[in-house]
């Protein structure tokens, strides 16, 4: 790699050399995918004939939002789902997932997590730890979960005993590995538990968190029978162009359910201003599956090259991948430390920003984020972040285009050269 821009130790850049090399099957197998994705979001639009009508504003109570409503039914499409909600209007991912819930759960419905314990900032929606006023928890709605194996994949046999022991409304399953080192769930994976859950209780609503996951594999959950899926557009959806917002995909009857949780009981999804945000939804939707090929090389990219450094890191260069998510396990604070630090020196905005740990509101632990991202907390974007605990592994994810996610791992581990805590 020719390198005029960053002080990198040259002994990095000539390993970097080798890990391109190396990587190339990986990136034709992203190719691969990202090419398919792109036609079928390229398709869906056609489909939809989408226009420049589409694009346009609405305020006030946003009835009859042409733009909305079709991406909406697009987006539908884009998912193999029969309907879907997707709003600038939801806050976060974990703010869709809480209207998901609220909208199909009700007061004594059980609910089964079978992937164990789920992210940390679904704690408090579900009301499991301690009291939490407007938990579920708090409306009655009870939470039981059947934990994860010890090599982190979901116990099968102990999931089919419990259907079978208790009535449960919904089976939830988190798709990516959140703030743990367990495996993230491929779609043919997600199938395996839609079918057993099935087979035992018909009836059971399987709802799936699919952030980090959309435009990573050829299909989606809703495809293989989960029932419900929801997501972040500052995450794989959005494309790093949408500026906010979140969406629900999956049955007809759960999506009406849904829409009368996030406006009113009636109303639903008749309502809903977009405020100029359709363009912004729509470009990000149609820039994803490019996006998300990108944030999953340099993913591979990472995985490879800290591998080639000594550290342990899930999923392992040449495995498959579920989500977007790079785990690297550094071993000690300062070490992660250094390496979030030297991912912030390279990103576009706030480079001169030193990220620091904080007790950040929804989390136990302290956690560190480097995060010089266009859009706050795009973790479609390059992003390191982990909460101060052991094994001190660093989560990292994103890159809106390869050459400058490289760039910026390869800042993180020169960061670690330069601390003294990694050697070569």
């Amino acid at each position: 790699m020719e390198q005029t821009f960053f002080d990198i130790d040259s002994r990095l850049l000539k390993i970097d050399e080798e890990i391109i090399k190396s990587t190339k099957e990986q990136f034709e197998k992203i190719d691969d995918i990202a090419r398919y994705n792109q036609q079928k979001v390229l398709s869906c639009f056609i489909k939809h004939r989408v226009s420049e009508t589409h694009l346009g504003i609405s305020t006030g109570y946003g009835y009859d939002d042409i733009g909305r409503d079709t991406l909406e039914r697009l987006w539908a499409d884009c998912m193999g789902a029969e309907d879907s909600l997707i709003r600038h209007n939801f806050v976060s991912g974990t703010h869709t997932l809480c209207v998901a819930l609220f909208g199909v759960l009700r007061p004594n419905d059980k609910m089964l997590c079978l992937t164990g314990r789920p992210y940390d900032t679904l704690i408090g929606v579900l009301g499991i730890d301690e009291p939490v006023s407007g938990s579920l928890a708090d409306f009655g709605v009870k939470y039981s979960q059947v934990d994860l194996k010890a090599d982190g994949t979901p116990d099968k046999e102990a999931i089919k005993e419990a259907l079978k022991k208790d009535k449960y409304k919904m089976a939830y399953i988190q798709r990516s590995r959140g703030y743990s080192l367990r495996p993230s769930l491929s779609v043919s994976a997600i199938e395996e538990l839609c079918k057993i859950v099935k087979e035992v209780s018909p009836e059971t609503i399987i709802m799936v968190d699919n952030c980090y996951g959309e435009f990573v594999e050829k299909k989606e959950p809703t495809q293989v029978g989960a029932d419900l899926i929801a997501g972040s557009l500052i995450k794989n959806p959005g494309g790093g162009i949408a500026p906010t917002g979140g969406y629900i995909a999956g049955r007809r009857d759960l999506i009406e359910q849904c829409a009368f949780r996030l406006t009113a009981p009636g109303v639903g999804r008749e309502v809903g201003a977009t405020l100029g945000h359709n363009r912004e939804l729509y470009m990000g939707v149609f820039a994803a599956p490019h996006t998300v090929g990108e944030a999953l090389k340099t993913a591979v990219y990472c995985s490879a090259l800290f591998s080639r450094l000594g550290y342990g890191v899930t999923p392992a260069p040449t495995e498959d991948r579920a989500d977007i998510i790079q785990a690297v396990i550094l071993k000690n604070r300062e070490a992660l430390i250094a390496f979030c630090k030297g991912m912030q020196s390279g990103a576009p905005i706030d480079s001169f920003v030193s990220p620091e740990p904080w007790a950040m509101p929804g989390y136990n632990d302290e956690v560190i984020m480097a995060a010089g991202s266009f859009t706050l907390g795009a973790s479609i974007e390059l992003s390191a972040d982990a909460p101060l605990r052991e094994p001190f592994a660093a989560w990292m994810q994103g890159g809106l285009n390869f050459h400058s996610g490289q760039t910026g791992v390869l800042l993180a581990a020169n960061s670690m050269l330069q601390k003294g805590v990694l050697t070569l």
